[in-house]
């Protein structure tokens, strides 16, 4: 018998080998039962490099058609592993990294040579008399210096004056003769575009009586005042209405971009004791005794349909300290505000019309 040294081995010529002739076994991610070696031979793996360099026009470079084998499947080439071959590769990546380095720089030069230009703020101020309220905040985004425009008397004066009529019934505190006053002149400014401005006075007319969903962003808010006073003139005749004035809780995001320092001649401008705190007024058909909770943290409210299901349910969970994230609240120490049947709820952001102000 033959020894097993022997035995002829198949031949393979580039011409013969095609996309066509390589099958899914040549590879090294193939069936072990298949290829019992894991790699591609060296006899299709010189082929198929040869035919490579022949479609691609790579003769002379050796290096690069190796990189493109070994990244298609790790695929590990006999005869290749000399100590020649690893000084070329040393010397193309060497070469690469400084390509790499001189394209970094050249991409650097570029950006700061195409920033673009700075423009004074009297640009800015003169563009912002254009501005409508609803893109204030787009425009500040822009640039700093548009972003300092924002912060002036200047530009909220002409902005209330923009869109002033004296046909429209405005409180006193939003009067002309007050708007002059620097302290709190961004607030009053909001507030009164809510009575003159038509997209946002009619953003406000369509707050439905109840909300769709129960509000979630009152959880953990802080109850500053209560009262309760009688409703005269309202149909139906006889209305109860419970105000309570949270503040909101604040959310300290680690990592969070510092935010750019208001500039001390403007601080007055920008003062708003009402910052972060809602209203909720609950209408109710008749007078209900509801204990005090001035001071306490909601942890729970709920609109259910009332035991006449006619109308509507409003139950506040009070408790002395807000809930910790990851912990489930306990009834335990807490205060319970039920009100049935209620006739409407709404819930009030500071530059409502409606929000009770003294100011």
């Amino acid at each position: 018998m033959p020894k097993k040294g022997n035995r002829k081995r198949l031949k393979f010529r580039a011409v013969d080998v095609c996309s066509e002739s390589v099958t899914v076994a040549d590879y090294a991610d193939s069936d072990p039962a298949v290829v019992k070696s894991g790699r591609v031979k060296k006899a299709v793996a010189n082929a198929i490099e040869k035919e490579v360099k022949l479609l691609c026009g790579l003769e002379a470079s050796h290096g690069a058609v190796e990189e493109v084998l070994s990244s298609a499947g790790n695929i590990k080439i006999d005869g290749l592993d000399s100590s020649d071959d690893l000084d070329a590769e040393e010397g193309a990546i060497g070469e690469t990294k400084v390509i790499h380095k001189k394209k970094s720089k050249r991409r650097k030069e570029s950006r700061e040579s195409s920033d673009g230009q700075d423009y004074p703020v009297d640009i800015w101020l003169m563009l912002s008399s254009y501005i409508r309220p609803e893109d204030v905040c787009r425009f500040s985004l822009i640039c700093r210096n548009a972003w300092m425009v924002t912060c002036t008397t200047v530009f909220w004066t002409r902005l209330y004056r923009r869109h002033y009529r004296m046909d429209v019934d405005l409180p006193f505190w939003l009067q002309p003769d007050c708007i002059d006053r620097t302290c709190s002149l961004r607030a009053r400014v909001i507030r009164s575009l809510f009575h003159l401005y038509e997209p946002f006075s009619s953003r406000v007319s369509k707050i439905p009586a109840f909300p769709e969903s129960t509000p979630t962003s009152l959880l953990n808010s802080k109850c500053l005042l209560f009262w309760i006073k009688k409703m005269t003139g309202t149909r139906p005749e006889g209305l109860w209405e419970f105000n309570f004035k949270f503040l909101k809780q604040q959310n300290k995001k680690n990592g969070r971009a510092k935010s750019l320092r208001m500039p001390k001649q403007y601080e007055d401008v920008h003062t708003n004791s009402n910052t972060d705190c809602y209203m909720l007024q609950v209408s109710t058909f008749n007078f209900i005794f509801t204990p005090v909770v001035m001071g306490m943290t909601l942890t729970l409210f709920t609109i259910n349909v009332s035991t006449d299901m006619r109308h509507h349910r409003v139950r506040l969970v009070f408790q002395d300290s807000p809930i910790q994230r990851g912990r489930k609240r306990g009834d335990y120490g807490s205060t319970q505000v039920v009100l049935d049947p209620v006739h409407s709820v709404r819930l009030l952001d500071w530059w409502h019309p409606q929000y009770p102000l003294s100011q």
